[in-house]
């Protein structure tokens, strides 16, 4: 990345930075109770997910490759990690973090980030309606066993979120929602839930220190698991929620400096005693809505937190947990691919199927990487059965003793069947050419169908021969087939 465009992403004008400022401020509001709620899932004190949130978000802002996206502790990462702290302590979380960051880093420079040419845009919309379904599903309890009020703040909130911009634009509207409903609810001594009821804020700024574990074989076997898991979640978590903030902003990204970059992140995480984390989409949603496009929104989001925390942590506590569920619910409103269910039934079926199992996988297990390697992996069952399809194999009588067979397509391990059954449909000719100059061989059990075709029709006495490889498929024959070589340079007449 160039300097020019590196400084672009951090100041794009006043009105550019204003925006990023005021959106920055949100997220860090709407981060407190989620990091909250993510250290509970993993067993430790409500810090370890607040510092994180701070560090890995002030930080992946100068080192990410995706302006305007927010990162910070999560649920796809806490939940993996539970058993490793009830297990063995938080010190080994913390070093299993690191180890994690380290993986990720190793993961920027090996290329992984274009693992993600091979999702499709039907897991991709699968992913994110499961995460608005997740998201809405994450505020229930918050709405369950309450009094009248939260319901009438939410609806105030929600009411404030979407009609304000018609009004005007120059503050985001969840901002204003969450002051108006705080003030509304501290002056008036409302019966609500706050933040303070999640769990106690930290007081004063993280320190740094090394994780408390020996440095010791038996160590690295406790957390190498974990931090393998952690790595592959929280890259492919961040890798998608990148590719939804760039259609949403219509702008590119660095998919390979944004493995790198969360590797460093959580390396700082676990320096001032936080858990791991990766790119959040609710929140990245809640940034871009309210107007952030830039490193500076992100770096807000971890600035002004821990600002709240370090000198607000008081007034922090008491913000009520309905303004924070409206906007939350806008996230979730704003998430979900609405055009996705008109599209059920006009799109292929099978395109509909993978996005359906991958929302359903997703909302089952909680799990975005099961769901996402769900779909992915019916997405190649439905294109290679797809290919299949399109193979033919068509018997031509040349000459009374002579039958060719003109192949078309692509003979791969999904079409060797119907390759190798169109010669067992007709009783062959004494001579026999197999024609393929329409078709490819992609791999070995292609190479062996033609092995197994070609040996059984000369155990038989034909006369057998193979005509038209293309470039590539001769180079395979050559390497690996035992009964049919070319037997010549590349570009001449295979026989």
């Amino acid at each position: 990345m160039n300097e020019t465009n590196y400084r672009n992403q951090w100041f794009s004008g006043i009105d550019g930075a204003r925006r990023d400022v005021m959106a920055g401020i949100v997220v860090a509001l709407a981060l407190i109770p989620e990091a909250i709620g993510f250290s509970i899932i993993s067993g430790v004190d409500p810090r370890v997910g607040l510092y994180a949130s701070v560090a890995i978000a002030m930080v992946i802002a100068f080192l990410g490759g995706r302006p305007g996206m927010i990162s910070a502790a999560t649920a796809a990462v806490a939940v993996v990690v539970t058993p490793l702290v009830r297990d063995h302590g938080v010190e080994y979380l913390f070093a299993a973090t690191i180890l994690m960051g380290l993986i990720q880093m190793v993961a920027g420079l090996l290329r992984l980030d274009l693992v993600m040419q091979f999702v499709s845009r039907s897991v991709i919309t699968g992913f994110v309606n499961a995460l608005a379904i997740l998201i809405f599903m994450a505020q229930i309890p918050q709405l369950t066993g309450v009094t009248w009020h939260s319901y009438a703040m939410v609806a105030g909130g929600l009411a404030i979120i979407y009609l304000l911009p018609r009004v005007t634009k120059a503050v985001p509207s969840p901002l204003v929602a969450i002051v108006v409903l705080a003030i509304i609810s501290i002056t008036m001594g409302l019966p609500v839930r706050t933040v303070g009821d999640m769990g106690t804020l930290p007081e004063g700024l993280p320190s740094i220190a090394l994780p408390q574990v020996p440095l010791t074989l038996e160590t690295l076997r406790i957390i190498l698991p974990y931090s393998l898991t952690m790595a592959a979640v929280g890259l492919l978590e961040s890798l998608l929620t990148a590719q939804i903030v760039d259609d949403m902003t219509d702008t590119d990204s660095n998919k390979r400096q944004e493995c790198a970059g969360q590797g460093g992140a959580n390396i700082a995480a676990a320096l001032v005693g936080g858990m791991g984390g990766c790119a959040m989409i609710g929140q990245s949603v809640i940034n871009v809505t309210s107007g952030g496009r830039g490193r500076l929104s992100t770096f807000v989001a971890g600035a002004f937190l821990l600002f709240l925390l370090a000198a607000l942590g008081p007034v922090v506590g008491r913000i009520p947990m309905p303004a924070l569920v409206a906007v939350m619910v806008m996230v979730s409103i704003g998430t979900f691919s609405w055009n996705s269910i008109p599209n059920l039934r006009r799109h292929p079926p099978t395109s509909s199927v993978v996005m359906l199992v991958t929302v359903a996988v997703v909302v089952i297990t909680h799990d975005l990487a099961q769901g996402v390697l769900a779909g992915v992996l019916l997405s190649g069952i439905f294109f290679a059965g797809k290919v299949r399809r399109m193979f033919t194999v068509e018997r031509v009588e040349t000459a009374p003793d002579h039958a060719t067979y003109h192949v078309s397509g692509e003979i791969f391990f999904a079409s060797v069947d119907r390759f190798t059954r169109a010669f067992a449909t007709a009783e062959p000719a004494a001579r026999v050419t197999i024609d393929v100059r329409d078709a490819h061989f992609w791999d070995i059990s292609g190479v062996g169908a033609l092995d197994k075709i070609v040996a059984k029709l000369r155990r038989s006495g034909r006369d057998v021969s193979v005509i038209g490889y293309n470039r590539a498929s001769a180079d395979l024959i050559d390497r690996f087939a035992l009964h049919d070589k070319t037997g010549v340079e590349l570009g001449a007449t295979p026989h």
